[in-house]
């Protein structure tokens, strides 16, 4: 920031209210003069009334700007300490974003009460000078009304220099609504005083003249001519006082629309990083932050989705790529997820170049969804492997990837279920461990008979000493193995109904003779159709293997 700007920001105030007050003591009263006859000279040559006049408008100035520097001592060392690059202490902050909000009150009161002053003094000093009763009351008059249009013209000139020109670089974040002690310009507030500047005001001057020179003129050609004259000149000042503040409102509430419209559209098209600048602590600001405030929780959302995202790719190629190809056996498998992440599980782990036709099946189900289960069940993952690479029967395989999972998930109350099974294609024999998962389900085509590879343990994570027994049980050829989880059969449609396993055993039923893709394509098909409009709900995860003849 440069010397001449940093001079220019600290004076920005005081020469908008001076301003005001130059337009309210030169302008307006000039031309009110030129409306009605000018005082007698007669008045002025009075000392009292001479030293007087002379004496009051400079004191009046220098009185209003001495108690502004006062009062902008923190602003201005705010800006300067700013403008220097010098640590700001929180105290200093807070003191000078206080004011700098409650500034352009400050400075109306102060000139309000300079031209109050002056509508008691003049009269007063025309009283003590001998003057007419006409002069003492168009002095008071004059005064106030000046005074008026002089603190609605400060009240939106120095608005209008606050938000365009200082709050940006005392609230670069924007959160004016939040600092405390502070006066509001709320949008009610503007409208009313532009109301009152615009058709209160004039109506007020333009009634108090007239009945002023009705009752001091006689002459009704004299007074017709003192009050065609008055009309036309407060109707130009007024007018040209409304198109005045008329352009500052618009641009004070059209600008910050504008901007948050922007904003909105940029958010529309998917980019988070347009922010509102906010100016105000009025409702419009309070709106613009709220919108940055969404526009940064939308970013981080976005930040959140790629994550999930990324996660979810990680997952998924964390689940088989591809089903295996096992001499008698067509298995096809398939989880879906309710998130971009989940909890469900299944893969394949096949037997060595000494076990051929030999594959081990395993299908878990963490409870809940999202990324803990989505951990969790990596984590459970990653041990099942390591631990089923090694010899062991299929009951202390899990028992050790329980102990495992116990200690990692100690009390956060997650589990995991999980059936795990090997099939012996050649000696047609499958193995089992169900901890606390839905049993697994066995078709037989030709006898059209459902039946249940159950088992009962506790659910992986729940107790390190739980204890697992292994099953098995000879299969034949024709015969359709279907794991899945309880995403399937608990699905609800829009009518609250649940699909149920009879449901899902009809589907299996009516297309035993397809190959095991079209069978869980059409489960998975036939859960869409159920469950239509609504989406899905719990993880999904299925796997179908059918038994062949070798």
């Amino acid at each position: 920031m440069t010397k001449w700007k940093l001079f220019h920001l600290k004076n920005e105030m005081l020469v908008a209210n001076f301003l005001a007050n130059f337009i309210g003591a030169v302008l307006v009263q000039a031309l009110i003069f030129r409306a009605e006859t000018p005082f007698p000279d007669s008045l002025f040559e009075s000392r009292l009334v001479y030293f007087f006049d002379m004496a009051f408008t400079p004191f009046a100035f220098l009185f209003v700007t001495a108690i502004t520097l006062i009062y902008e001592r923190s602003i201005r060392q705010y800006l300067t300490d700013r403008s220097n690059q010098t640590p700001i202490s929180p105290e200093l902050e807070s003191l000078a974003r206080r004011k700098i909000l409650n500034e352009p009150f400050v400075l109306i009161a102060m000139d309000l009460s300079m031209w109050l002053l002056a509508a008691i003094l003049y009269p007063a000093a025309f009283s003590l000078a001998g003057a007419d009763q006409v002069d003492i009351q168009r002095s008071l008059v004059l005064n106030i009304s000046t005074g008026i249009i002089t603190v609605t013209v400060a009240f939106f000139l120095l608005e209008h220099v606050l938000q365009k020109r200082l709050a940006r670089h005392f609230f670069p974040d924007g959160g004016l609504h939040k600092i405390p002690r502070t006066l509001r310009i709320r949008i009610r507030t503007r409208l009313t005083a532009l109301l009152f500047a615009c058709n209160l005001i004039p109506l007020f001057s333009i009634l108090q003249t007239i009945d002023r020179i009705a009752e001091n003129f006689a002459d009704p050609a004299t007074a017709m001519e003192l009050t065609r004259s008055a009309i036309f000149i407060n109707g130009l000042i007024f007018i040209g006082v409304g198109i005045i503040l008329t352009i500052l409102v618009g641009r004070n509430l059209t600008l910050p629309f504008g901007e948050i419209i922007q904003s909105l559209r940029s958010v529309r098209n998917g980019n988070f990083d347009k922010k509102i600048q906010v100016t105000t602590n009025d409702e419009i600001g309070y709106t613009g932050d709220v919108i940055n405030e969404m526009t940064e929780g939308l970013k981080e959302r976005d930040r959140m989705r790629q994550s999930l995202g990324l996660a979810m790719d990680v997952q998924q190629h964390l689940l088989p790529r591809r089903d295996p190809e096992v001499k008698g056996l067509d298995i096809a498998g398939k989880s879906i997820y309710c998130e971009e992440t989940g909890g469900d599980y299944f893969d394949y782990l096949e037997a060595g170049k000494s076990d051929q036709g030999k594959i081990k099946v395993v299908v878990g189900d963490v409870s809940d969804h999202g990324i803990p289960s989505a951990l969790l069940m990596t984590t459970a993952r990653a041990f099942l492997k390591q631990r089923a690479s090694r010899p062991g029967k299929l009951n202390q395989i899990v028992a050790d990837v329980n102990r495992q999972v116990a200690r990692d998930v100690e009390e956060s109350g997650q589990f995991m279920t999980l059936f795990f099974c090997e099939i012996d294609s050649p000696h047609k024999i499958i193995r089992w461990v169900n901890a606390g998962h839905d049993p697994a389900i066995i078709y037989s085509e030709n006898g059209a008979e459902f039946d249940e590879l159950s088992g009962h343990a506790l659910p992986l994570g729940v107790s390190e000493k739980a204890a697992y027994q292994e099953y098995q049980r000879k299969i034949d050829a024709g015969q359709i193995i279907l794991i899945g989880t309880d995403g399937i059969w608990e699905s609800q449609n829009a009518r609250g109904e649940m699909f149920g396993k009879k449901r899902f055993k009809d589907l299996v039923r009516a297309h035993a003779h397809a190959p095991a893709i079209g069978i869980l394509s059409a489960v998975i098909a036939g859960l869409d159709e159920f469950r239509y409009p609504l989406k899905i709900e719990d993880d999904i995860t299925l796997v179908v293997i059918r038994v062949e003849s070798d």
